[in-house]
């Protein structure tokens, strides 16, 4: 099992997809959401709107109730109140996928989740801000600004997200973590393969 952690721009989730795929197993991040959305009832589009996000007035409850009334689901989960909940899902599921199979996961807190798992690597990506700046540009066709305020906000999310549900834990501190790579100077697939080392090291593979 290998939890990634990443920046945004910093080629984070292409490189879990790369492991995933060498290693032949399967890598999950919104995938998560499909199977929380499955095990609450509710609309996956309702997981993907506070997706790795802080709301900071309502939690959930205040964006149900900004839904239309039509929508069925919102009369049979009234208990369903807040991000809070949300978490206690996606947690249910990292923990189900860690006892059941061999993955990679991309986000969610999925490091501290499993925290104390002994056959869990946590990897964290980051790269020079220049670095981001062009991936995301090239990826989304953007302009340097947009794509300036998209990893601006992005990663700001994902630190209020993440300091949110570990109790107040730094999001890029590299002690939260196994290995932290600076997928500029690796590159990568050396990123790829330096994660695969590690799991060689601990006997994973």
């Amino acid at each position: 099992m290998v939890t990634f952690a990443r920046g945004f721009g910093t080629g984070g989730k292409e490189i879990a997809s790369k492991l995933a795929k060498e290693l032949g197993i399967h890598c999950y991040e919104n995938r998560i959401l499909t199977l929380a959305s499955q095990m609450s009832g509710l609309d996956e589009e309702i997981f993907r709107e506070v997706d790795e996000k802080i709301r900071n007035k309502g939690g959930f409850a205040s964006f149900l109730r900004g839904l239309p009334k039509a929508k069925s689901y919102i009369a049979r989960n009234e208990k369903f109140v807040s991000d809070d909940k949300l978490f206690e899902y996606q947690s249910k599921i990292i923990e189900n996928l860690a006892e059941t199979e061999s993955c990679v996961i991309v986000g969610k807190c999925a490091d501290y989740v499993l925290r104390g798992n002994p056959r869990v690597v946590s990897v964290y990506i980051e790269a020079p801000r220049a670095f981001c700046l062009k991936r995301t540009m090239e990826k989304m066709g953007v302009t340097e600004e947009v794509a300036a305020a998209t990893i601006t906000q992005t990663d700001k999310f994902r630190a209020d997200y993440y300091e949110y549900y570990t109790g107040g834990n730094y999001w890029t501190n590299p002690v939260n973590y196994d290995i932290t790579l600076n997928s500029e100077k690796v590159g990568i697939e050396g990123c790829v393969d330096m994660v695969k080392h590690l799991l060689e090291l601990k006997g994973l593979i």
